[in-house]
């Protein structure tokens, strides 16, 4: 049987012995270092760090480790830290409204078993995409929104993720902006995707609009969601070339296959707590 490793993201300010302190934790109580990376933001002196060990010969209790390290380690050195188990499966619910290739993609990934994640739920605002759900065997919750019954809305909505133990919350070209109180409810743990273009291109036809223009590049953003808009932390990107020769349809085909290798690599780094929000950006660990 597979071991079980722990998982630990560090920042705090930067000074000697960081790097030592957190070794020294986890080897004098019999842990096996099996990943560290660690990374120094020269302008903000921010030390950031992820350290993964395996917890076969670990002498602390798995339920004591945090308060541990905490009382011990965390608070002299002025640590903000979050500890993980990878070999918890995190649940994960899926927003959708009308379009599909995302979702598609997501299923496929969690059918094949690339991913140790479990999809209870699928939620939308629409009917369009049940079909899909009941292909995949998962719960479709459909909740008609509006202007007038947002809140109560997202209310139920909310509760339906309570009761489902959702850690966190994938938009899959999810066209609904939500409050900043759902927002508030899971941060740092709503990923979104959307094409790249912003703030050019606005509305509902981006490509069209970026047709007109004659642009020569495409790109799809997937970031945790904040309460400004689509400008919350960015956790993966990616782009693609375009020439003259392309017309409409291919630039949606183009830009639709970024979308869904995007939101994928986001997905997959957040199951694999690989990262570190600070501020408005990112620390991505390899």
């Amino acid at each position: 049987m597979k071991n079980s490793n722990a998982i630990l993201l560090i920042h705090c300010p930067d000074r000697p012995g960081l790097i030592a302190s957190v070794t020294e934790f986890i080897c004098s109580y019999g842990g096996n270092i099996i990943e560290l990376e660690q990374h120094v933001d020269p302008k903000d002196k921010i030390f950031f760090m992820r350290v993964e060990w395996d917890l076969k010969d670990f002498s602390i209790p798995r339920n004591e480790i945090s308060e541990y390290f905490k009382k011990n380690y965390g608070d002299k050195l002025s640590m903000n830290f979050k500890l993980y188990f990878n070999d918890y499966i995190p649940k994960m619910a899926i927003c959708v409204s009308k379009m599909s290739h995302c979702l598609f993609d997501i299923l496929g990934r969690y059918t094949a078993g690339e991913w140790k994640v479990q999809i209870p739920i699928i939620i939308s605002n629409h009917e369009d995409l049940r079909w899909v759900a009941d292909k995949f065997g998962i719960e479709y919750h459909v909740f008609k929104m509006n202007s007038d019954n947002k809140t109560s809305i997202e209310a139920k909505q909310k509760e339906l993720l309570r009761e489902k133990e959702i850690d966190f919350i994938v938009l899959a070209r999810y066209m609904q902006i939500l409050t900043d109180d759902f927002i508030l409810s899971y941060p740092n743990k709503i990923i979104n995707i959307h094409h790249s273009f912003l703030p050019a291109f606005v509305g509902a036809k981006p490509y069209h609009a970026a047709f007109e223009r004659g642009v020569k590049l495409i790109g799809a953003t997937s970031h945790y969601v904040t309460e400004e808009l689509d400008a919350g932390p960015i956790i993966e990107q990616d782009i693609t070339r375009i020439s003259h020769k392309d017309c409409i349809q291919d630039l949606v085909r183009k830009g639709q296959d970024l979308e869904k290798i995007v939101l994928s690599h986001a997905i997959e780094h957040h199951i694999n707590r690989k990262v570190l929000v600070y501020k408005n950006k990112t620390v991505l660990f390899s």
